[in-house]
């Protein structure tokens, strides 16, 4: 890696000391744009490709999109760990989490077209192929890109003005590409194209996964690693594991934003996996075009509002006093959506309070990571950024599949149907009444993709994943948001390491 870093065809475009534009608009906003749309369009439906095109629910008696995820997000857990070391052993002039992004663009592509092309056969083929390429793409391929991307905020600048900037950019795309492109564009003109046809799918993730490849190179070419240039003495690198977490888990800053982080991930990610089934099922029908649309238009509208209020708000008040604010009235937005699940205004309502409501942690947590990063070194002397960073990700790919594993259990309980692909009404399953009149629906290319009326059992499952959680995921966050001060000292902390680095 380092002989390849020494390469002049791969060092950064960006040569100045201070952030750049270029920097900020390419390495933060376009770059990464290609593997976070791909991964926000797999967080929202991946599942839902393997519910009602590929038909798994019922495989195993329902066991294995219960357990699959589980075990996956297990040996993930255990790349995580790897891929920290990793980093925090990598020592080259393109720094040492950047160079890891290099290599991730062409795994990315690659594994996530493999998702899909899943192969016609018996249940036991499709299982090991989904298994397999699961764990390809999160177990290798994106924990790469992602540890290496996640960590470029706090690596680029110790410039709290600067790095809160970059955690903005960042998160722009994030924003752009989950509640613009695939809240938006899917549900009103993808989904109704795609149906449940396997084929347009394939081809679909394919173009995404293509366009992933030269976007992540820009973020390589288009990013700096001040931090690690200027600790390039520090003596972090050959401490051992359990060192770098015994300086991490003493500290209590780091153990509450990683609490904190936990209850997020959980409420975010059962959410996720809720909306094209809430809106499906519960609000409207079946990729009807529109309900998917409104409900995230009414999240997208706030979160277009946050990049010019949140950060001057966070600079006037404290990141961490808006944050905690925020998921108070995050709280209550989604209890109004709880109360009445099936009413469209009353809901529509509750999401424009609870997305204002989340706008502070959209927007500013990554800065509030990288002020415990600094801290942690200043209290230690010590940078343990891959170690930090592994254990975020392991948060975040464990309740990824914990909580898929549950919500697949819960649909299974709850007697989840999936939808019927038929070119002929009349061979419709007599048992199982349609969502909407036969004569109202329209054939893609011939074919009739018809959803059917779900238990009552499955609309509660539903409504809880999308509304229901949140309302005490809110103000558990609000409540450890209390004790997190670390950003009441971090400019004189961050004197004193710099101090000491010129000391030395």
């Amino acid at each position: 890696m380092e002989k390849l870093m020494n390469n002049p065809i791969f060092r950064s475009r960006v040569k100045s000391e201070k952030v750049t534009k270029s920097e900020k608009w390419l390495g933060y906003l376009v770059g990464p744009a290609g593997a976070l749309l791909l991964n926000a369009v797999l967080a929202t439906y991946l599942n839902v490709y393997y519910t009602d095109v590929l038909n798994l629910t019922p495989l195993w008696g329902g066991a294995f999109l219960t357990i699959f995820p589980i075990v996956s997000k297990v040996i993930d857990a255990v790349t995580n760990i790897i891929m920290g070391q990793v980093i925090d052993r990598t020592h080259t002039k393109e720094g040492k989490a950047r160079p890891w992004l290099l290599l991730s663009a062409p795994l990315v592509t690659i594994t996530a077209i493999l998702l899909f092309t899943v192969p016609e056969g018996s249940d036991t083929v499709k299982a090991i192929w989904v298994m397999i390429s699961y764990n390809l793409f999160y177990s290798f391929a994106y924990t790469i890109f992602n540890m290496s991307h996640n960590l470029m905020v706090p690596l680029s600048t110790r410039d709290s003005t600067d790095r809160g900037g970059l955690s903005v950019f960042n998160q722009i795309t994030t924003i752009m590409m989950s509640g613009i492109l695939v809240a938006l564009v899917f549900p009103m003109v993808i989904m109704p194209i795609l149906g449940v046809d396997k084929g347009k799918w394939i081809t679909l993730m394919s173009v995404l996964a293509i366009i992933a490849l030269p976007l992540t190179l820009v973020e390589y070419f288009f990013t700096k690693e001040r931090v690690t240039a200027e600790s390039a003495d520090s003596a972090s690198e050959k401490l051992s594991f359990a060192a770098q977490l015994k300086i991490i888990f003493t500290d209590k800053y780091m153990v509450l934003m990683y609490v904190y982080f936990l209850i997020s991930t959980i409420g975010v990610t059962l959410k996720n996996l809720g909306l094209v089934y809430y809106c499906n099922y519960v609000l409207g029908t079946y990729n009807d075009g529109v309900t998917q649309m409104l409900v995230s238009v009414i999240g997208g509208v706030p979160m277009g509002i946050g990049i010019f209020a949140v950060w001057p708000l966070a600079k006037k008040f404290g990141k961490r006093n808006v944050t905690m604010v925020g998921f108070l009235l995050y709280a209550v937005g989604s209890l109004i959506c709880w109360l009445s699940p099936r009413n469209l205004v009353i809901v529509l309502v509750g999401q424009f309070i609870k997305n204002i409501g989340g706008l502070p942690s959209s927007y500013v947590f990554m800065a509030l990571f990288a002020d415990c990063l600094d801290h942690l070194e200043w209290k230690s002397e010590k940078r343990v950024d891959g170690a930090a960073m592994s254990i975020y990700n392991i948060i975040a790919v464990a309740m990824v599949g914990i909580m898929t594993g549950v919500f697949n259990w819960m649909l299974a309980l709850a007697g989840y149907i999936a939808p019927v692909a038929t070119y002929d009404l009349n061979t419709l399953p007599a048992n199982l009444t349609p969502q909407a009149a036969l004569d109202s629906l329209k054939a893609i290319d011939g074919v009739y993709t018809v959803a059917m009326q779900q238990p009552e059992n499955v609309y509660w499952v539903i409504s809880f994943a999308f509304v229901g959680l949140e309302v005490f995921t809110g103000i558990a966050l609000a409540v450890i948001l209390k004790f997190i001060n670390v950003e009441k000292n971090i400019a004189r902390e961050q004197e004193e390491i710099k101090a000491r680095k010129e000391g030395k």
